[in-house]
């Protein structure tokens, strides 16, 4: 087994989401690399090293790679990203003070208007001082190879506008752009923050229990069995049991639930719970790494790497946009003055100029993937865990939702309602031997049968214990053979068995072949369901369906009573994936066939289906591991909440995608038309980014 390594980079001054995508491609193409991610909101490098004795050249390799597509960039270890926030923001600032001055002179040479060379010499100055960074910039980069960026296409344009005696809207639109730029940068910034703050559920600090007192120590150093003490108003640092104490729990950051749950000793606490008023004491199951926060901190954190089509797209149009537009300008500049009479050149370069003001793809490189990224913040909000943009876009596609039963729609909570005996057994017989048979079993029915019997289990006493899949268990109890399952098992057997006309799930048990009767176990359907397929209804979705191992009567009823449109009964595992797949030949080319369960039991359907949601509840690895989304609740209508979700997202993001090339189209064919000046080009540029980046926060809220 490869011992990977995962290490991160900050990219501090990062603000070209194209740039980005190329830091990604280069530092993917490292050997040694298994996975590289630059999440261009966070500004997080993510590296995944394959062998761990590799990853000092590995970094130092990805730091050059940063410096040569952005020489500007300040490269850091994540672990030091709280150091290099004060010299951040002192850098911002230090920005915000040379874009005054630059427009201090730029006002003083529009209304004094010296003779030249004066004028020349304010606008001049004005020019370097808003624009030295830039113009530094984009010469660093044609001598690493990358030329197509803003950096050069503004330093070329602004030239050029000089060249042709524009003095005043060449300064102007380096020092709107320098300020747009600032804005856009806070913008994104904010709703970076924004999101992240939604999941700020990282405990900083734990109280550990000793000899010689309360020790406070890092999360990271809580070991298993640490007895660890949680005052009023302090978060839960890792997963454990409590042992002393009792109290109401914050749960709202992991399950958007804002009712406070009550524990007290033995009852499970997770990490990123916040102690509401009593003090406890419980004992650490889990080390940090393990525990639930870093679990969904990861999960987070990670759903940027998997990318929605658009997202790839755009960054693929990015790639051939700059550079067409960038020769349709040559183009502009060159020809009419060549080909069509009383064209002056001047007048063509001035509008070649626009073209390449206008070229820059940012407002749709930065805007689409903080429009998914908002969305995946919105729901995690909710309690709703999307593990990457691409579920998000592909779930406000979906046309069918399948459900699995038990834990997904009804509780998964099970007790014995009735114990019928035949032949000449009584209660305790069957009830007995029964609870012997299931007592290996961890399958929900198996514990509710041992609950209900009460007495202690003598493991002696059985021999050759066999379970058979779908079908239940055999086995030697007390010298007698026991058979104890649902029909089949007593067919396959043998037994004359009489068939129970009951609603919910029937356990037959035999006695040396010899038929004893039978159990009645019953589950409770959960309080939302009914309305959770109410809603996805609402939302167009066009059909429901059940897929579950129970009888037909029983799964009928339960079916019929939520309101579900078809209800497949008796399946085996395997079952379930044929279904599936036979459902989705069902679902249109455009659409999404969606898989509800419970996480644990379901991960083949899981990943039969093109989204898989996890119904597993708080706490729950399996549930995080195998599907798509993870609902934090066991609260069905939180779907319909994610396809909402889903649904604002995508729109929001069509809405940049239509806006921005929109204004952008508007003002090219202006500008070639000689109607738009640079000013207009200006806002094309950076006032659209900002406009979108801006639109793009509004995924983030949710009802």
């Amino acid at each position: 087994m490869e011992d990977v390594l995962k290490k991160e980079l900050k990219l501090n001054g990062l603000n070209c989401a194209n740039c980005a995508a190329k830091i990604e491609k280069e530092v993917n193409n490292i050997d040694g690399v298994q996975r590289a991610n630059v999440d261009f909101i966070s500004k997080d490098l993510v590296i995944k090293i394959k062998n761990k004795n590799n990853a000092k050249d590995i970094i130092n390799s990805a730091i050059k790679i940063v410096g040569k597509i952005r020489p500007d960039v300040i490269v850091t270890v994540k672990e030091d990203e709280e150091a290099d926030k004060e010299d951040m923001e002192e850098y911002n600032k230090k920005d915000l003070i040379k874009i005054g001055i630059s427009f201090g002179i730029f006002l003083a040479a529009n209304i004094l208007k010296f003779p030249e060379p004066y004028n020349f010499i304010l606008f001049f100055t004005s020019f370097l001082i808003s624009g030295y960074e830039v113009i530094l910039k984009a010469v660093k980069n044609i001598f690493h190879g990358n030329v197509f960026d803003e950096n050069f296409l503004m330093t070329i344009a602004t030239i050029g506008a000089f060249s042709i005696k524009q003095y005043p809207e060449a300064v102007a639109v380096m020092i709107f752009y320098d300020l747009g730029e600032y804005f856009e940068d806070k913008a994104v910034d904010h709703s970076r923050k924004s999101i992240t703050s939604l999941m700020n559920i990282k405990p900083s600090f734990a109280n550990i229990k000793t000899e010689n007192g309360i020790k406070t120590i890092s999360p990271k150093e809580v070991k298993i069995g640490d007895l660890v003490v949680v005052k009023p108003g302090e978060k839960v640092p890792v997963d454990g049991k409590v042992a002393e104490g009792s109290s109401f729990m914050d749960t709202s950051a992991l399950t958007g639930e804002s009712v406070p749950l009550g524990v007290n000793e033995g009852d499970a606490v997770l990490s990123g719970f916040i102690n509401k008023n009593g003090l406890i004491v419980f004992k650490a199951e889990k080390e940090f790494e393990d525990s639930t926060v870093s679990k969904i901190l990861e999960l987070v954190q990670n759903a940027g790497s998997k990318k929605a089509k658009t997202e790839n797209f755009i960054t693929s149009f990015a790639k051939i946009y700059t550079p067409v537009v960038v020769f349709l300008a040559v183009a502009i500049a060159i020809f009419p003055p060549i080909f069509m009479e009383g064209a002056v050149f001047k007048d063509w370069l001035y509008r070649s100029l626009i073209f390449l003001v206008i070229s820059c793809p940012c407002a749709l490189v930065i805007s689409i993937p903080l429009g998914f990224f908002g969305g995946i913040g919105g729901a995690s909000k909710k309690g709703i865990l999307v593990k990457g943009g691409n579920y998000l876009e592909a779930l406000q596609k979906a046309e069918v939702v399948a459900f699995d039963k038990t834990g997904t729609l009804t509780k998964g909570i099970f007790n014995v309602t009735k114990v019928v005996p035949e032949n000449n057994f009584t209660k305790d017989d069957v009830i007995k031997y029964a609870a012997y048979a299931e007592s290996f079993s961890n399958h929900p029915i198996g514990t509710s049968i041992l609950k209900y019997y009460e007495k202690e289990i003598n493991k002696d006493e059985i021999k050759d214990y066999e379970e058979i899949s779908g079908n239940g268990i055999k086995a030697k109890i007390f010298k007698d053979d026991v058979a104890a399952g649902n029909n089949k098992l007593m067919i396959k057997e043998g037994i004359k068995y009489k068939e129970a006309e009951e609603n919910g799930t029937v356990v037959y048990v035999a006695v040396n072949k010899k038929y004893a009767g039978y159990i009645v176990i019953s589950d409770e359907i959960k309080e939302d369901s009914k309305k959770a397929v109410q809603e996805l209804k609402k939302l167009g979705i066009k059909k429901t369906i059940m897929l579950t191992g129970d009888r037909k009567k029983s799964a009928e009823a339960i079916g019929k009573e939520i309101g579900i449109d078809e209800v497949y009964f008796e399946l085996l595992p395997d079952k379930k994936v044929e279904n599936m797949e036979r459902i989705k030949k069902e679902v249109s080319d455009s659409g999404k066939l969606i898989f509800v369960g419970d996480g644990i039991n379901d991960a083949p359907v899981l990943r039969a289906s093109d989204v898989g949601i996890a119904m597993g509840g708080i706490g729950s690895d399996a549930a995080i591991e195998a599907a798509d989304i993870v609902i934090m609740t066991d609260e069905p209508s939180k779907i319909a909440d994610a396809i909402k979700i889903a649904k604002k997202t995508n729109r929001i993001v069509t809405e940049n995608i239509v806006f921005a090339i929109g204004v952008k189209i508007a003002i090219m064919i202006l500008g070639v038309l000689g109607i738009a000046t640079m000013w207009e080009a200006v806002f094309s540029d950076v006032g659209v980014a900002l406009i979108a980046v801006l639109n793009s926060m509004r995924a983030m809220k949710v009802s």
